[in-house]
């Protein structure tokens, strides 16, 4: 089969489509013949050596696809082979096949394309594992998402209307907030020229926000543990702004708050299995009605994955970006 093969550690161009040995399924496993992968920032840490692939994982990139199985092992009894699926994946999306967990495995859902779908999985599997498994956000709260226009955001906005929240976005662009505003956003705000707990505190009649979905990690710390109400829950699950800072811990006991993180890939087999149980039984319903779409912004071949990661890192687009074999 071909995959994309990352030649050194470096920027987009060490990304190379050649020939390599299909991948071999384990007992417990499905072989999937891919109609489409989607691109998320871990890929591009990785491609960059910051973010080496767990131990036993598959050495290509890509977190998730979709396509149809043409193989089972013999312990998988849910799957069958001529099935369309969409997958979260430990890595190896970015090629022809891919091995993957049969528990790792979701049915296509009713509306969406098979090549859409597979945008959904990881950001499905980590909007409700955090902010809804973890974070336990309501009916009737507010929550505050960064990055409204990124994959997670576009998702989580959508999710958390759905199940009855009050969202708030932030996003550096008139264009990015007017989406997120349509796809049902009730606050949309430009962090290039507001400050964001200032405008989350007047939204909320000073209270503020009762969780917090953050990527940005270390700059945003402070600010946000300032925009929280009483027991408000901040969830990290990146750190586009650092990794390392300084917190005045007067903040969080008043107040009683509470700070998390967490990561899909680093979860166990079994975690992981869970979570796309509960995915499916909470998300994919809605999905089914139309209430929650995967928002693809454009399509590559994988022979210009170098190109998709340009995309990706230039900030300039709106949820998904996907690889197609």
């Amino acid at each position: 089969m071909k995959a994309v093969v990352i030649t050194t550690a470096g920027g987009p161009e060490v990304l190379q489509l050649q020939q390599v040995n299909d991948p071999e399924i384990k007992d417990d496993e499905i072989l999937i013949k891919l109609e489409a992968t989607a691109l998320n920032r871990a890929d591009t840490f990785q491609r960059n050596g910051s973010y080496p692939p767990p131990k036993g994982a598959s050495p290509y990139l890509g977190l998730e696809c979709s396509g149809t199985i043409q193989a089972v092992g013999k312990d998988v009894s849910r799957w069958k082979v001529g099935d369309q699926v969409c997958a979260l994946l430990n890595g190896g999306g970015y090629a022809e096949k891919v091995a993957v967990h049969g528990g790792h495995v979701l049915p296509i859902p009713p509306g969406v394309s098979l090549k859409d779908a597979a945008g959904l999985p990881e950001v499905a599997c980590t909007v409700w594992s955090t902010v809804f498994m973890m974070s336990r956000l309501s009916a009737g709260e507010t929550f505050l998402v960064h990055g409204g226009s990124s994959g997670i955001g576009t998702f989580a906005i959508q999710i958390a209307k759905n199940k009855g929240a009050t969202v708030l976005v932030t996003a550096g662009s008139e264009e990015k907030l007017a989406f997120c505003k349509k796809l049902g956003a009730d606050v949309c705000i430009n962090y290039k020229r507001e400050d964001f707990v200032a405008r989350a505190k007047e939204e909320t009649g000073g209270k503020g926000v009762d969780v917090i979905l953050d990527c940005i990690g270390a700059s945003y710390l402070q600010q946000n543990l300032d925009s929280l109400n009483f027991d408000g829950r901040l969830f990290i699950i990146g750190f586009q702004g650092g990794a390392v800072t300084e917190i005045k811990l007067n903040t969080l006991l008043p107040k009683r708050l509470t700070v998390q993180g967490a990561a899909l890939r680093p979860r166990s087999t079994e975690n992981k299995a869970m979570v796309v149980t509960e995915v499916e039984k909470n998300v994919w319903p809605a999905v089914a009605a139309g209430k929650v779409k995967p928002i693809i912004y454009k399509s590559f071949p994988l022979s210009e994955a170098g190109e998709a990661h340009r995309l990706m890192e230039s900030i300039a687009h709106i949820g998904k970006i996907l690889l197609v074999p």
